[in-house]
């Protein structure tokens, strides 16, 4: 795995695609970003285990 991904993801909110860098050597990480489509917050959540898992959420209300 490079230290650096591309991943392509949905928006829960706005269901375009849109990428995104991960950071692999930092570790499983939870953050919120703006989908760059929509701007809507997305929870974002990295798993590093023998495959980079990504998942998106909305954020909570």
């Amino acid at each position: 795995m490079n230290p650096l991904e591309t991943v392509d993801l949905v928006c829960p909110y706005c269901s375009e695609p849109f990428s995104l860098t991960v950071d692999c050597s930092g570790g499983d990480q939870e953050y919120t970003e703006d989908c760059s489509v929509c701007c809507a917050p997305v929870s974002i959540r990295v798993v590093i285990g023998n495959a980079l898992e990504v998942s998106v959420e909305r954020e909570s209300d």
